[in-house]
C-alpha cells in the first residue's frame, strides 16, 4: 500500500480584505416606512447587485453569498440570500446561504466569509444581511406556546432583551438620565453626519413607491431626528421596569427595514481582479455570556478581540458598538474606560438614531466603520454587537492606504 500523503492547502491562514461595502438607507420598520412596499428578496438583491457593480467585478467571480436574516419566515424564508443572488443576476454557480445569529447575523456572515477565504476554501465572497421588520415582525418565527414549553424545563430564565437591558443598567450602575443623554447624542451625531454628507458614498439610492403610487428616491436614514428634544425623551415611560427603570422607546434601537453587503477577497484574488484592498480583517471573535443579563457580552468580546490582535483600546480609531439599548454601550464604556469617553464610540450616531434592521445591522455598522476610517484617516476600527440569549461578536479591521 502506498504511503499516505499529507495535503497542505495553499493559502491557509491568509489575510482577508474588504474590497467593497454598501448599504441601503435605513427605513422605519412600519407600514409608513419608505421600504415597506418592497419584497425582502428585492431589497437584498438590489444591494448585492450594487455591491458587485461598485467593485467592478462580474457576479460569476463571487463564490458564495452569506446573508443574515433574524426572522426567517414567510417572505424572509426559503434561503433569502440564494433567491436574492439569483434575482440580482448572479449565475446559478454562485452559492448562497441564510444564517441567524440574531442581532449579530450580518457580522457573523462577514466572519464566515473571512474564515472561508482565510482557510483557502474560497477567494471572493459577499456577506451581509437583510431585515424588513415592517413585513415580518420581530419574534414572529416562534410562538409564545413554544417558548412556554421550553421555559418550563429550561435551566435559565427566558426574558425579553429589554428586561436584560434593565439588568445591565443595574449591574453597571447606569442611570435613566445617562441613557437619555446618550440617546440625544446618538441623534445629534447622526444628524451632523447626514448634514456633512458622511453617509452619501456608503448609501445606495433606491427608487421606492409609497402607498399612493408616488415614486421617489430613498437615500437618507429616516429614523434620525434632526431636532431631538431632551425634555421630551425624559418624559417617555419606561417599558420593562416601572419603578426606577431606564429603558424607553427613546433610548432603545428603532424597529427598521434595511440591507447591507460587504465584499471580501483574498490578496491574490484582489490582485488578479485589480481590486483595491480597502481594509484588512485583523481579528474576528464570538463569545458566549450570561443568557439572562445577556447583553454585556460586548465587553468580553472586545477584550478578546483586542488581546488576539495585540492592541489596546487606545490603538482603536473608532468603535462601532450596536446601540440595541443605551445601557449596553454605557456599560461597555464604564468597563473598557476609553481615555476620551464616548468620543470614538459611534461618532456618526448609532441604532438609537438610524435604526436596527436586525439581520442587516452587522453589515451596516461594518460599512459605516470602513467609510469613517477612510474619511478620517484612522487606522483600526472595532465593531461589536450584543446578541440574544447571551452572545456577542467583535471584529477589528485595519484601513489600508489607497493602492495597498
Amino acid at each position: 500500500m502506498a504511503a499516505l500523503r499529507t495535503v497542505v492547502r495553499p493559502g491557509a491562514g491568509r489575510d482577508v480584505y474588504i474590497v467593497e461595502a454598501v448599504r441601503t438607507a435605513i427605513a422605519r420598520g412600519k407600514s409608513d416606512g419608505s421600504l415597506h412596499n418592497m419584497l425582502p428578496v428585492h431589497l437584498f438583491s438590489s444591494t448585492l447587485k450594487e455591491l458587485v457593480e461598485r467593485a467592478g467585478v462580474r457576479p460569476a467571480e463571487v463564490e458564495d453569498v452569506i446573508g443574515g436574516v433574524v426572522t426567517p419566515k414567510e417572505s424572509q424564508g426559503a434561503n433569502l440570500p440564494r433567491l436574492a443572488a439569483l434575482q440580482a443576476g448572479f449565475p446559478v454557480t454562485t452559492a448562497a446561504v441564510q444564517i441567524n445569529r440574531m442581532c449579530g447575523s450580518a457580522q457573523q456572515a462577514i466572519h464566515f466569509a473571512a474564515q472561508a477565504i482565510a482557510s483557502g476554501d474560497m477567494e471572493l465572497v459577499a456577506a451581509g444581511g437583510c431585515e424588513m421588520m415592517s413585513v415580518e415582525k420581530m419574534g414572529s418565527d416562534v410562538s409564545m406556546a413554544a417558548l412556554g414549553k421550553l421555559a418550563s424545563t429550561f435551566p435559565y430564565q427566558l426574558m425579553h432583551q429589554g428586561q436584560s437591558a434593565e439588568l445591565v443598567a443595574e449591574k453597571y450602575g447606569i442611570s435613566r438620565a445617562e441613557c437619555d443623554a446618550f440617546a440625544v447624542q446618538s441623534h445629534r451625531r447622526a444628524t451632523a453626519a447626514i448634514r456633512a454628507g458622511a453617509f452619501t458614498s456608503q448609501i445606495m439610492p433606491l427608487k421606492v413607491t409609497d402607498s399612493t403610487g408616488v415614486e421617489r428616491t430613498f437615500a437618507v436614514d429616516e429614523g434620525v431626528r434632526e431636532s431631538v428634544d431632551p425634555a421630551a425623551i425624559a418624559k417617555l415611560k419606561t417599558i420593562f421596569k416601572a419603578e426606577d427603570g431606564c429603558v424607553t422607546a427613546g433610548n432603545a434601537s428603532q424597529v427598521s427595514d434595511g440591507a447591507a453587503a460587504v465584499l471580501l477577497a483574498s490578496g491574490p484574488k484582489a490582485d488578479e481582479l485589480g481590486l483595491r484592498k480597502r481594509a484588512r480583517i485583523v481579528t474576528r471573535v464570538v463569545v458566549g455570556s450570561d443568557p439572562e443579563v445577556m447583553l454585556d457580552g460586548v465587553i468580553p468580546a472586545t477584550q478578546k478581540a483586542l488581546a488576539r490582535a495585540g492592541l489596546s483600546v487606545d490603538d482603536i480609531s473608532v468603535f462601532e458598538i450596536n446601540e440595541a439599548f443605551a445601557p449596553v454601550v454605557l456599560a461597555w464604556v464604564k468597563e473598557l474606560k476609553p481615555r476620551d469617553g464616548t468620543a470614538r464610540v459611534n461618532p456618526d450616531g448609532g441604532a438609537i438614531a438610524h435604526g436596527h434592521p436586525l439581520g442587516a445591522t452587522g453589515a451596516v455598522l461594518m460599512t459605516k466603520m470602513l467609510h469613517y476610517l477612510e474619511r478620517t484617516g484612522g487606522r483600526y476600527g472595532l465593531q461589536t454587537m450584543c446578541i440574544g440569549h447571551g452572545q456577542a461578536t467583535a471584529t477589528i479591521i485595519e484601513r489600508l492606504d489607497a493602492g495597498a
